[in-house]
């Protein structure tokens, strides 16, 4: 019953999913229509240009972008058997930050002197070393000659968030006026920038580490189990968590450095599909990341028209709609548990 639940759900967003996305290439300053998008009326060169070079690779990143932020916070809420933990439990997400800031405040001289294609993609570049030079600290931190530590991996993680909020803030203080608002721009998340060739770049990996996290989900049910039962069915448990820690750095990190900082899609998502269709992984994982895919997508559409004809950080619509669904997720949580 639970199964055949699960797959009407995955048609349905499905569908969903297929609908926004065509709706997303319309939506804009400039209106195009249905008739235009499948071809059945001519476009000018202003519009052919907007739908093929702004709209369709926007929606292409938005759609990687919300799987693969969905998806890695399913495969961290399974490792740390926590229905409240996130990618950026680990520090990725400030990681990220740190090196976005180097980038953007200290390296910004050098980057005049670059050919425009190193330039443009120096911030992505640095914040994703940022993102990775974090988790590998945090990973050393937690290892221990009988494995990783989840409980210590956790305080590390916490530990490397507040020393990068403080390098972070260093950074904003060095900051000029143009610095500072890009830096605090890009913080907010934004799909604004795009080009094909970051496109190209994450949707690749987001497939990629997708599949790989995927092929994990039997053995994330059962260190659903613990650790300890995990390792009686035969599983290696500390090979698992590394190869979980790095797929879910990869992703997230490519992530990130792509588009800034978007809150609360790995977290809300992975607990919503988790309430609808249950804790099995090979449904939890794609399914959180068509749903994670659909609100991005959303989310950058009220970004885009909210405000119109400015645009507002996507970052900022997705803290509007993920903050009080989520404390209502926890309201009903609670009083199932008759604590209300």
């Amino acid at each position: 019953m639970m199964q055949l639940r699960a797959n009407n759900l995955l048609l349905i967003i499905m569908l969903a999913l297929v609908l926004t996305s065509l709706y997303s290439m319309l939506t804009g300053p400039i209106t195009l229509n249905w008739k235009q998008l499948f071809g059945l009326t001519p476009l000018d060169q202003t519009e052919a240009l907007v739908l093929t070079h702004i709209r369709l690779p926007r929606t292409l990143l938005c759609l990687a972008v919300g799987a693969s932020l969905a998806i890695s916070g399913a495969a961290m809420q399974g490792l740390f058997r926590n229905p409240l933990a996130d990618p950026g439990i680990i520090g990725v997400s400030s990681g990220a930050a740190v090196g976005a800031a180097i980038a953007l405040v200290l390296l910004a001289p050098l980057a005049l002197s670059m050919p425009e294609w190193i330039s443009l993609g120096l911030t992505s570049f640095m914040a994703f070393l940022g993102a990775l030079a974090a988790s590998l600290v945090v990973y050393q931190l937690a290892k221990t000659p009988w494995g990783t530590s989840v409980s210590i991996l956790l305080l590390a993680g916490i530990a490397i968030t507040a020393l990068s909020m403080s390098l972070l803030g260093f950074m904003n203080y060095l900051a000029d006026d143009q610095a500072l608002r890009d830096l605090t721009l890009w913080q907010m998340g934004s799909l604004a920038q795009t080009n094909r060739t970051l496109v190209a770049i994450v949707c690749c990996c987001s497939l990629i580490c997708a599949l790989l996290l995927y092929r994990e989900a039997n053995h994330l049910n059962a260190l659903a189990l613990g650790e300890a039962e995990a390792g009686h069915l035969g599983i290696d448990v500390n090979p698992l968590k590394r190869r979980l820690l790095l797929l879910a750095t990869i992703t997230v990190g490519v992530s990130v450095s792509a588009v800034g900082i978007i809150g609360f899609i790995g977290l809300v998502v992975p607990h919503l599909v988790r309430l609808l269709t249950g804790p099995d992984h090979k449904t939890l994982l794609p399914l959180s990341a068509i749903v994670g895919a659909w609100l991005l997508l959303i989310a950058d559409m009220l970004a885009r028209t909210l405000a119109a004809p400015a645009e507002m950080p996507v970052g900022i619509i997705t803290a509007l709609i993920g903050a009080p669904f989520f404390i209502g997720l926890l309201l009903r949580q609670k009083k199932g548990a008759g604590l209300i």
